[in-house]
């Protein structure tokens, strides 16, 4: 169960609490930062606020169901803010007339009580830190700046510092609540209701208070509430808010459906097939949330540099105010003490540790307004670096839907007695093929009458009726058996399936599958993107590949390959890559095991599988290549957003840096330009919500 984590504000402390969580046992729990929750089971939650309290307290688990508590804390901080802002100004009005007089120690209760009102939350966090043994951090550099500030009688500056990062923080509070809000509505699929067929009567009920099942209505303009199978009506449906697809979508009696999709005319009467956290809509949301806990290599980069920066930053700090008075003829202790806070302010990270966890999951959040569910911030960064992508050929590339276009006999038999036989053969079978043999037969099968049945993993089946054994499949299924065969006279541009009787050859059946409209011009793109080696892997035979692979213009292509036999090739193919990147796309069911060992597993329309859940790590919900190289692009572009905040805090903190040392920025300056960066760094984070498509 979800839990919101009330008084989250920076990723260190989630760090820090998942962190702590994971020492004392709790595995998984899954913080988020930019959602500011956590996944736990109910009955941890006491458990799990022991050891935030002791970690970081005032942070408090609230149940996912209890209304938003956002407004009234950012009411109660604006007051905090304008009420020191009044003292501040009024302290630096008087300071002077103050100072001069025996009521010099007005000026102490005017400036430190604004300072208390700006900060008292980060000096309590940074006590908190320090008692618990984590002192480095930017509430540490903010309190031991101001304080020495204080030491050194720079009041208003001391105030001014804690006030305007206050603000900054608050600012930033409100980019990423604008940002997390953005990604909600993106993703605001989640239907409000369903109108529940109970008895005869229509009652609009929770979601989640249906069964599997029920029947539900779905009325022309209403979201689909659950996954379920049309029993009654016609409609076209809005499916864009899974698929990022605007063409509607015709569907029928007998067709299933997905939450989070909208009617559009008719009338549809669904039987409801899966619970509602089990649905489409609910699996989407929790893949899209917990996208964030899935680190990229550079947010776990500027984790582990934060940490150990600050330390640097802060005894580097203490050599420019102890050393330089020591060596440098008239300086003052003062003068250089003030230096030092100056560089304190400056190196703040907040910049870099809010805007970049901010980046990816925004990309995370464009790319599912696309139809393309990306599992984690690593899958994004592997994405925009693709050396190699391997493609599964049927449904992947293929539509997948086969169709019987010719039947030739052989040795005495006729074309229907092949066809009656391949039929019986393939009765149990649900692979497509099979399927498309049964539809082409059309007739009844004698099923009573099938003694044994026996599927032969990668060559085809064996059955026994009465006193024949049928065996329909491959060439490699022929030569297993010893049944001989004229392979001059087989079409090399076609799916062929061989049925044979007693160990002879009664003839073939030509099954044709089509290119998706789609692959070719999905090849040009990849490569136009710069992918170095396209490859299909395929169990069919070696003349169907050729074909397709010379239409696709693919790199190379694997034939005749069994399950296994596509891991291995993807392992081989992987052992000479080094640490480039190779992308697997199939239909996330048949390929689980392949999709699971490649470096990116891509599931194709594997929305309504949970095969394709588990094993893929970027799941498209529509059976589209054309969605591999939108995805590369979201990827790229959110690195090159990424990139330029790292350049940009980067660069000014380092100038300022530089200034402060040589006495040419004040503490004004530094906490403008740092909040400034900071600011500036999350807005451009949220341009990774906003892709066009070229």
């Amino acid at each position: 169960m979800k839990y919101r984590l009330k008084g989250l504000d920076c990723p260190e402390c989630a760090a820090t609490i998942e962190e702590s969580l994971e020492t004392e046992g709790i595995q998984n729990s899954g913080v988020n930062f930019l959602t500011k929750s956590i996944s736990i089971e109910p009955r941890d939650a006491n458990r799990v606020q022991n050891i935030i309290d002791k970690v970081k307290p005032g942070i408090v688990l609230i149940s996912e169901e209890k209304k938003d508590y956002e407004a009234e804390e950012d009411r109660g901080r604006i007051t905090s803010i304008i009420i020191a802002a009044l003292l501040l100004t009024m302290g630096m009005i008087f300071r002077e007339s103050l100072h001069e007089t025996k009521y010099y120690w007005a000026e102490y209760v005017i400036f430190l009580s604004a300072y208390f009102l700006a900060g008292w939350k980060v000096l309590k966090t940074a006590l908190n830190n320090i008692l618990h043994g984590r002192i480095f951090d930017e509430n540490f550099l903010m309190s031991i700046a101001t304080i020495g500030a204080i030491a050194i009688h720079e009041l208003p500056e001391a105030v001014g510092v804690m006030l305007f990062f206050d603000i900054g923080e608050f600012f930033q509070d409100m980019a990423v609540n604008k940002s997390r809000r953005s990604i909600k509505s993106i993703m605001d699929i989640r239907p409000k209701y369903a109108n529940l067929k109970d008895n005869g009567e229509i009652k609009k009920v929770s979601p989640e208070t249906v069964n599997v099942g029920d029947i539900i209505i779905v009325r022309p303009g209403e979201k689909i509430p659950l996954d379920g199978d049309i029993l009654d009506g016609t409609s076209f449906l809005d499916t864009s808010a899974l698929t990022g697809e605007s063409v509607p979508r015709r569907v029928k009696i007998g067709d299933s459906v997905l939450s989070g999709m909208v009617n559009g005319d008719g009338l549809l009467t669904i039987k409801v097939t899966k619970g509602f956290h089990d649905s489409s809509v609910a699996r989407i949301l929790e893949l899209v949330e917990n996208a964030g806990t899935r680190k990229a290599p550079t947010e776990r980069f500027i984790t582990r540099f934060s940490r150990y920066y600050t330390p640097i930053v802060v005894f580097a700090a203490m050599g420019i105010a102890l050393i330089p008075p020591l060596v440098i003829p008239n300086a003052t202790f003062s003068q250089w003490a003030y230096r030092a806070l100056v560089l304190l302010v400056i190196s703040c990270p907040c910049a870099l540790i809010v805007s970049i966890p901010l980046g990816y999951f925004g990309g995370i959040g464009g790319a599912s307004r696309e139809g393309i569910l990306i599992k984690g911030a690593n899958f994004l960064d592997a994405m925009a670096n693709l050396h190699t992508v391997v493609f599964d050929k049927t449904g992947t590339l293929t539509e997948g839907v086969f169709k019987v276009t010719n039947v030739v006999e052989k040795n005495g038999f006729t074309k229907e007695e092949v066809l009656r036989l391949a039929a019986i053969a393939e009765a149990y079978s649900n692979h497509p093929i099979a399927i498309s043999i049964r539809e082409g037969y059309g007739k009844e099968i004698e099923i009573n009458k099938i003694r044994e049945y026996q599927e032969i993993a990668g060559h085809g089946v064996r059955v026994s009726v009465e006193d024949k054994v049928i065996v329909a499949g491959n060439d490699r299924l022929l030569f297993n058996q010893g049944i001989e065969y004229d392979v001059s006279q087989i079409p090399n541009t076609e799916t062929v399936v061989y049925v044979a009787v007693n160990r002879t050859l009664a003839g073939y059946i030509i099954i044709s599958d089509t290119l998706k409209s789609d692959s070719k011009e999905t090849m040009h793109k990849l490569k136009s993107l710069g992918v170095k080696r396209l490859v299909m892997l395929t169990g069919d035979n070696r003349r169907v590949a050729e074909n397709i692979a010379h239409e696709l213009e693919l790199d190379t292509f694997y034939t005749d390959l069994l399950p296994e036999d596509k891991v291995n090739k993807v392992e081989e193919l992987m052992s000479h890559m080094g640490d480039e990147k190779l992308a697997f796309v199939g239909d996330g069911i048949n390929d689980a095991p392949v999709i699971t060992r490649a470096d990116i597993g891509i599931a194709m329309g594997g929305l309504g599988s949970d095969a394709a859940i588990e094993a893929a790590d970027i799941i498209l919900m529509e059976d589209m290549p054309s969605k591999i190289p939108t995805a590369i692009k979201i990827a790229r572009r959110t690195n090159r957003i990424i990139t330029q905040n790292i350049v940009l805090a980067l660069v000014v903190k380092v100038l300022f840096i530089i200034a402060g040392t040589l006495g040419l920025a004040s503490m004004w300056e530094a906490v403008f330009a740092d909040v400034g960066v900071a600011l500036l760094a999350i807005l451009n984070s949220t341009r990774t919500l906003r892709y066009r498509k070229a």
